[in-house]
């Protein structure tokens, strides 16, 4: 049947099951990336803090042998205190840059990222595709008259 010989109700009904079917593939495809992407993301969250912990351990072993190295060095002078202090404070410098650094890092969203970039398409679309039947049923509404 066209649209012209069914009633109003059921224009309206068939419009809101293709409506539902619409939005229930787009919801299983929208959800099936979701799961992709928090896969994703959770086995790049492990290997980084793999490759975190064994930087900074590394580092503390690095650091700790430059610490050692200093100290034996200045040890015999009289400005083997003045040497620790300033190791210790250029260390603390860094723990609080690379903190911060960090912090500005984490604060970045990346999770889902294209799942609500794909959404905000999806609405864009079923906006688009609300105005385009609205104007078309005015057309056919001033037609008719």
């Amino acid at each position: 049947m066209s649209d012209r010989r069914q009633g109003p109700a059921a224009r309206a009904f068939s419009a809101a099951r293709e409506l539902v079917t619409l939005l229930l593939k787009s919801g299983t495809t929208r959800l099936r990336l979701a799961v992709v992407e928090l896969q994703e993301e959770r086995a790049r969250l492990f290997s980084l803090l793999i490759m975190v912990f064994v930087a900074l351990l590394l580092a503390a072993f690095g650091i700790g042998m430059l610490m050692l190295l200093i100290t034996v060095y200045f040890w015999d002078t009289p400005y083997r205190l003045e040497a620790i202090a300033i190791s210790a404070g250029v260390l603390l410098l860094l723990a609080v840059l690379l903190g911060w650094r960090a912090l500005s890092i984490a604060r970045k969203p990346t999770l889902l990222r294209s799942t609500l970039q794909r959404l905000t398409e999806d609405t864009e679309q079923i906006n688009q595709h609300i105005d385009t039947q609205q104007m078309g049923k005015r057309m056919r509404e001033e037609r008719d008259e």
